[in-house]
């Protein structure tokens, strides 16, 4: 008994000194619960978390254009738009109807697309389209145009997905205006991805992001109380939002996916769509199963990239062997960017963990600790998984030779791929 009142008084004091301020690096041995250790990991980054907001989850497109567009119907001063593409289909021309209407009211419309993500695309937005769009009385730039010589633009994209509507609502996550991620897409089928709403105080992050970008683009100096609103306590979420800018901080999402990972006591659940992550996300994952962290990886079966597939499918082998549980996504291609960890907090954005989003281009991820949004994730990935197939050494050993030797060569490529 003496030597239990003793570890309980011991734990307490050693619990007392424990400061951020002092945080290195996180190791799986601290005493901090894995939310606490990664709250005290971003801090050590001066990234701040913000308190009182509220985080809905949009499982899927439906669900997140249907909640947007009421959004932008009620927006009273501003909407500001940043995607990787607006792909010039359907849904895009529905949206702009919407934000000419908004227009036409006296609301603030600024959209910015990728040049890269729209030349990409098999229905892009061509300098008529956009002329007729700016017409209606929005403001709408390209992020880094093509010019020759063209390779000089190959890296660096803007793969961000943000919406923020009078500094009140915003919008992140994996989802690019475009009809296949309502309809599928002809030799793939249905397109899966997650969304989020966010309200409160993390509003102002992701506003940051736009303008920091927009005024860059446009020279332009958009900002002050206008577009900053005092937020509203809106819930219960804690809510750290990271931002990948090439040359200001070209390590922090890399580095934040690793924290993460490293903080885990339990678990980590991840769902990657192009699955060939950097070197120091490589090796939080190895730790992780090493220290006998359950880990399971929901990769996809299908893929819409040459070649790519192969490399997911030889890493997801490689990780099955080593003892993490991978489910290959079966019902469609999943295009989801997501990680739990834990049963204490998540992440969902525009990254992918490859070399791509990882080290060259503008990406945002919010990571959020609360318990509901924790659980509505997992729920979410559990539908998910009745969609997919456990990967096992036989599966595996069925595919070709041929397609095995293409895993291996893409998997030699990941600093480029």
């Amino acid at each position: 008994m003496r030597d239990i009142i003793k570890n309980i008084l011991l734990f307490v004091i050693i619990s007392s000194v424990v400061s951020c301020s002092s945080f290195k690096a996180i190791e799986r041995g601290d005493i901090l619960y894995s939310d606490e250790a990664f709250k005290c990991y971003l801090q050590s980054e001066n990234i701040e978390i913000t308190q009182n907001n509220n985080v809905e989850l949009l499982n899927g497109a439906h669900e997140k254009f249907d909640d947007m567009f009421r959004a932008i119907r009620n927006a009273k001063h501003h909407i500001h738009l940043e995607y990787f593409n607006f792909r010039n289909d359907s849904i895009n021309k529905e949206l702009i109807t919407l934000l000419a209407d908004k227009a036409k009211e006296g609301v603030e419309v600024r959209a910015l697309f990728d040049a890269f993500g729209n030349m990409s695309n098999n229905k892009p937005l061509k300098k008529e389209h956009i002329e007729e769009i700016r017409s209606r009385g929005i403001e709408l730039v390209k992020f880094d145009p093509i010019t020759f010589p063209w390779i000089n633009h190959a890296t660096s994209r803007d793969h961000r997905k943000i919406v923020v509507i009078d500094g009140e609502v915003a919008y992140t996550g994996g989802i690019n205006v475009a009809d296949y991620y309502l309809t599928g897409l002809e030799g793939i089928g249905k397109w899966r991805d997650i969304h989020t709403r966010v309200e409160g105080a993390a509003v102002a992050k992701l506003q940051d992001i736009f303008l920091a970008m927009w005024n860059r683009e446009t020279g332009q100096q958009i900002g002050g109380h206008k577009y900053y609103p005092t937020p509203a306590e809106a819930g219960n979420a804690a809510v750290a939002v990271v931002d990948r800018w090439p040359g200001k901080n070209p390590k922090q999402m890399r580095q934040a996916y690793a924290n993460a990972i490293n903080a885990a006591k339990d678990s980590v659940t991840i769902i990657s769509p192009y699955f060939i992550p950097l070197k120091v996300v490589r090796k939080a994952i190895e730790k992780a199963l090493d220290d006998s962290i359950k880990v399971n990886i929901m990769l996809t079966a299908k893929g819409d990239i040459p070649l790519l597939p192969d490399g997911v499918w030889r890493l997801g082998y490689k990780y099955m062997k080593r003892g993490a549980n991978v489910y290959m996504y079966d019902g469609g291609f999943n295009h989801s960017k997501v990680m739990c960890v834990d049963d204490k907090f998540i992440t969902v954005g525009s990254t992918n963990l490859n070399s791509r989003s990882l080290r060259y281009d503008y990406e945002t991820n919010i990571f959020v600790f609360d318990n509901d949004d924790t659980r509505d994730l997992y729920d979410i990935i559990e539908e998910d998984k009745k969609e997919s197939f456990i990967l096992t050494k036989e599966i595996y050993k069925k595919r070709s030779w041929w397609r095995r030797f293409c895993g291996f060569f893409v998997v030699l490529l990941t600093p480029i791929m």
